[in-house]
């Protein structure tokens, strides 16, 4: 990305730098290969090899941690696992990519009894696509616990399913707080027995508004309960909410004392009948190689996306209207580096889980500051500086003025000439996204596509990337330059000795 004039904002979420490599939700490594932990897991190892033997795990667990390739505990799982293991309530500041997932997974499991049928273990995300992430660690570290029984509980799907599969109660639930508060007024999900309760990425919940529903999920577990609470930053509200909800909790706080991130604001004076060609000649300008564009309105969504896939840029839409199916696909590719820019509504944009956006956009100014801060807080994460671009015209000058008056400084204002035509010069993805009609379902493991195409289908290890497993589909990242003979020879060949179809996205 090219570099941004000099006008810095602390990050609201800075975070250490994160590890270098990339790892996928299902712990293999953006390489291809197995080893590695998983995105919730990856970090500089604190012990030896030897140091999760050393806690005196059951070797069913143990088992499971073989299985996700982890070879070291990081600074969290070496400063949590050993009070999570004995008991104690945890509160813990830990950015993403530290290995929280799995500290409070062994911990969760390492408490549960498998003869028990009931409820015992409660994990509260504030997104979804996150709950659906922790799940499928979870369920890799279970590996080893024999019928093991784990929902995800989200909202967004349709509720029959749901309240079905509560028939028989699952051991380990993860879920959103508004759905799972849902099913336990409807009496369809049992607390009562829950030994575990954990809180992750607590603060992005309270953001979101999810602290009553919270409080109230609290009140009607066991009050002996262990509680364990992890979040990227310790404002007020989350320690308010940490010494509400725990026992004389351990406080752990993860960091590299490395400088904190800053967020670099440019404000574009624009023509409110020009903002399509004025973005593109920003993005243009500045070539992020991943954007988030918010727009105050659906129909802005729809236009905005359209606009600039006519300049040439890589770009999908992201709002409340798509079904399910697309809305996961878009933060798929988004996700993966197969889609350069998400066109995205505030609400939407509530599910997206990734951590280096390179820049954010206003497309147009929101109505309050607070709002503005909250968008431009999406990049600058995980120790990398961040671009937030405003376009901002005559009527918007108020707004821009009271963003001016909160931080305490003048704005940095450009000038760009609209862009006519295709654009020349923008940068393609790096990957392509390919979807395959079969997923947990059918018994598929991020490992066994990986098998399929460095196997049968001779692709370099280095060629593949994120792969992400749904209930009846998956969708794998291949580098653009192999995408077409990864797509034909996986459609000739097999994945565990079945042919799917596969299509490229």
């Amino acid at each position: 990305m090219h570099s941004p004039p000099d006008d810095t904002l602390p990050s609201p979420d800075a975070t250490p730098a994160a590890p270098a490599s990339t790892v996928t939700p299902d712990g293999l490594a953006a390489t291809g290969t197995a080893g590695g932990q998983a995105p919730e897991a990856a970090g500089t190892a604190a012990t030896t090899a030897t140091g999760f033997a050393s806690l005196g795990l059951d070797s069913t667990l143990l088992q499971g941690i073989d299985a996700l390739g982890f070879t070291a505990m990081t600074p969290v799982q070496a400063q949590t696992l050993p009070p999570i293991l004995a008991g104690r309530d945890v509160i813990a500041r830990a950015p993403t990519g530290s290995g929280k997932t799995a500290a409070f997974g062994i911990g969760l499991l390492h408490r549960l009894d498998p003869a028990d049928p009931r409820t015992q273990a409660l994990v509260l995300c504030p997104t979804r696509e996150l709950a659906d992430q922790v799940g499928r660690q979870l369920r890799r570290l279970a590996t080893g616990i024999a019928n093991l029984k784990l929902s995800v509980l989200c909202g967004g799907v349709p509720l029959g399913p749901q309240l079905a599969s509560l028939v028989h109660a699952p051991q380990v639930v993860v879920g959103t707080p508004g759905r799972v508060l849902e099913l336990v007024q409807k009496q369809a999900l049992v607390l009562g027995a829950v030994r575990t309760l954990v809180l992750d990425e607590a603060d992005r919940m309270l953001d979101m508004g999810f602290e009553d529903a919270i409080r109230d999920i609290a009140k009607r577990v066991p009050r002996e309960r262990q509680g364990l609470l992890f979040s990227a930053t310790f404002p007020a509200p989350i320690r308010a909410l940490g010494k509400a909800m725990l026992r004389d909790a351990l406080e752990v706080s993860i960091g590299d004392g490395s400088e904190p991130a800053t967020i670099a604001q440019v404000f574009i004076e624009a023509d409110a009948q020009r903002r399509g060609p004025l973005l593109a000649a920003a993005l243009l300008q500045y070539q992020p190689a991943s954007c988030v564009v918010f727009c105050n309105t659906r129909r802005d969504v729809d236009e905005v996306a359209g606009s600039l896939q006519h300049h040439g840029f890589a770009a999908l839409a992201l709002h409340g209207d798509m079904e399910q199916r697309d809305r996961e696909e878009v933060l798929v590719r988004f996700a993966n580096r197969s889609c350069a820019v998400l066109v995205a509504s505030d609400v939407a944009a509530r599910g997206l889980d990734v951590d280096d956006i390179d820049a954010v956009v206003n497309y147009e100014l929101p109505a309050d500051v607070d709002t503005y801060l909250h968008r431009i807080g999406r990049t600058g994460r995980a120790g990398r500086d961040g671009l937030a671009i405003s376009l901002c015209a005559p009527r918007e000058q108020p707004r821009a003025a009271l963003v001016a008056e909160r931080q305490g400084r003048a704005l940095r204002w450009e000038r760009l000439q609209p862009l006519t035509g295709k654009a020349t010069g923008v940068p393609r993805p790096p990957m392509a996204t390919l979807r395959i009609d079969g997923g947990r379902t059918d018994k598929l493991r991020p490992g066994d596509i990986v098998g399929a195409l460095t196997g049968d289908a001779g692709l370099a290890a280095g060629a593949v990337g994120r792969i992400d497993v749904y209930a009846t589909r998956s969708y794998v990242a291949i580098a653009r330059a192999h995408a077409n003979d990864a797509l034909a020879r996986l459609r000739a060949g097999r994945i565990k000795n079945r042919r799917f179809r596969v299509a490229a996205l």
